[in-house]
């Protein structure tokens, strides 16, 4: 089975950079209808998810065909030189422009998938191997995965009751994302190769509307004070594990559709305009840093003026940082074609 490419997903991805933007805007500034624009930070579970499914479904491919897996290094090359380039550049003009204290720039670094991406490699490995890719074990290996969903919960409960709030941060915060998205690579090709029969998660692939209805509606649950606060004050440990429990499973009604979309939805997230925007959209998230730290005013004023810097930031990085380095540092046309991305939505 080949490699796919989920048109869907550039526009999803463009949404989640977004949303990433808006709740930060709303972080500096006193925002109306703050406990939704806080929430909309379920960007960066959206990022984790869509990484998870991009970067994982090539260890199932291989898994399934009975192939070689993709290769470590040039996998681990190609995250490096996907996301190192605009990070640092931004971590660079925060420390020389905006005044902000050193622990910043390590905040901003644990908020990047590298801690997931040196994982990966591994967890595939274990996921994928030991035996033949029969309808049981693929149906074992699901279990395993919903299981690890848990983990992002519990995690952020029991950092909160322990009082070390700053290891939310760490991996096992956000792991459960991540496994949402592995989740659903191993779905989607267990049903493309007939090792999984129809389910009634057919029939919600043709109904996105629904979906999309009930993460909004989850969202709107996290929005007041069950999940706690809005700012950087600290939540119980009730709250902690009820917000990452709410984003868990919209984050999953986000993304399902787009695996398998309609025509409408393909129309609407797939589109040329989609298709560059997503280009950028991880550039707008590093770069809304540098602009957000040197601007003052209220959040009407700085929400466009951020987006708007981000956007250009991003545009100049990608054209003449990011693009040339992809271009220099391109794999062989020898390489193997199954252990390629199958999109370049993946943070």
């Amino acid at each position: 089975m080949r490699q796919a490419r989920f048109p869907a997903v550039d526009g999803l991805r463009v949404i989640a950079a977004l949303a990433v933007l808006v709740s930060q805007v709303g972080l500096h500034t006193h925002a109306p209808l703050a406990g939704v624009v806080s929430r909309l930070d379920v960007g960066w579970a959206i990022f984790c998810a869509l990484s998870g499914f991009l970067l994982y479904r090539p260890h199932v491919l291989a898994w399934f065909s009975a192939t070689e897996p993709p290769l470590t290094l040039p996998y681990l090359r190609s995250r490096a030189l996907r996301i190192l380039p605009a990070l640092l550049i931004a971590v660079v003009l925060s420390v020389v422009f905006v005044p902000h204290p050193a622990t910043t720039y390590l905040r901003w670094a644990a908020l990047t998938p590298l801690p997931f991406y040196l994982l990966l490699p591994g967890l595939g490995r274990l996921l994928t191997g030991y035996e033949r890719p029969t309808r049981r074990s693929v149906r074992w290996r699901l279990l395993v995965l919903v299981a690890l969903t848990a983990l992002g919960p519990v995690w952020m409960a029991a950092v909160m009751a322990t009082g070390h709030p700053g290891a939310a941060l760490w991996l096992p915060g956000y792991l459960g994302w991540y496994a949402v998205g592995m989740g659903m690579a191993l779905w989607q090709v267990s049903r493309a190769t007939g090792r999984l029969g129809p389910s009634t998660l057919d029939t919600l692939t043709r109904v996105p509307g629904t979906q999309w209805g009930i993460a909004a509606a989850l969202l709107l649950i996290a929005a007041t004070p069950i999940a706690g606060p809005y700012g950087h004050s600290v939540p119980t440990p009730a709250q902690a594990l009820v917000k990452s429990l709410l984003y868990t499973v919209a984050v999953a009604c986000v993304l399902f559709p787009v695996l398998t979309p309609t025509a409408g939805t393909v129309r609407i997230l797939g589109g040329r305009t989609a298709r560059l925007a997503a280009k950028l959209s991880y550039g707008v998230v590093a770069y809304q840093f540098v602009v957000l730290g040197l601007l003052h005013g209220p959040f009407a004023v700085q929400l466009p003026v951020t987006l708007l810097g981000a956007a250009l930031m991003a545009a100049v990085s990608y054209r003449f940082v990011e693009r040339p380095i992809a271009k220099k540092s391109a794999a062989p046309k020898t390489e193997s074609k199954a252990t390629k991305p199958s999109s370049s939505a993946a943070l």
